[in-house]
């Protein structure tokens, strides 16, 4: 481990695309990266496992050498960190008075800690705090869900369907400025507004997407395919013959 936090710190004072990373730009690494380990799992290949595990690994090291450069913590703070959390919330486990109790006793308890910890962190507490953090689009469906409950919701989706009218109208407006962060904002706001579409016509939105993704992935080696017998690549066609391929390739699907 501490080769490999070494080997770390030689990256960034001698890596020029290391050194331009900050705690913000790598974020979406981490994110690429569990959904690896996810599929490394989900195939059975324990080599690829093992190596989706280090790139894993990696982010977490990368973020902590950054963070220790600024003076704020280090990697062996996210190790302590950790531990005293996973003793503090497994009592059953480490203290005695805690010990015999069932799996509903183990996950009371532990949401219990869970709860003591927020409110020993000093900051406002939402009743959101209860949908978790993750996958934008699992959270931003679960997080509209939860707010319906609070009474937080359009009465029926044709709320939904002004609402992001009104956000893609926000965000032609916004390309018309060279205002990036804007844009990127306005840009969430529709995204958030299209999975509010969904979730009020009672559609996994996570799902739907996965299933659009499968299907641009099946028709476009389709078209890849279809111009490899005539000796081509995307790269030589324009939009127009691609865009022909690609209504071969719905009409396959059809077929």
């Amino acid at each position: 481990m501490q080769d490999l936090l070494e080997l770390m710190q030689t990256l960034r004072r001698e890596c020029p695309w290391d050194q331009k990373q900050t705690p913000e730009s790598l974020t979406k690494y981490a994110i690429e990266e569990a959904y690896e380990v996810d599929a490394a799992v989900r195939s059975g290949d324990v080599e690829h496992v093992k190596e989706e595990l280090g790139d894993l690994l990696l982010q977490v090291v990368f973020q902590s050498q950054m963070y220790a450069e600024q003076g704020a913590f280090d990697f062996q703070d996210v190790v302590d960190t950790l531990k005293e959390k996973l003793i503090r919330r497994h009592p059953h486990v480490f203290d005695p008075n805690f010990q015999n109790l069932d799996e509903d006793g183990v996950n009371q308890i532990w949401q219990q800690i869970k709860a003591q910890e927020k409110q020993q962190q000093q900051k406002p507490i939402s009743r959101l705090e209860k949908v978790k953090v993750g996958a934008s689009i699992d959270q931003a469906q679960n997080i509209q869900q939860y707010a319906a409950t609070l009474n937080f919701d359009w009465a029926d989706v044709e709320g939904a369907w002004l609402k992001l009218d009104e956000e893609l109208q926000e965000l032609r407006e916004a390309t018309k400025t060279s205002d990036i962060q804007h844009i990127q904002e306005e840009l969430g706001d529709c995204l958030f507004a299209m999975i509010n579409v969904g979730r009020k016509l009672d559609q996994n939105c996570d799902q739907a997407l996965h299933g659009t993704i499968a299907k641009f992935r099946n028709r476009f080696a389709y078209i890849e395919q279809a111009l490899a017998q005539k000796d081509l690549t995307p790269e030589q066609c324009d939009l127009v013959q691609l865009d022909q391929l690609w209504d071969e390739a719905k009409a396959h699907e059809r077929q």
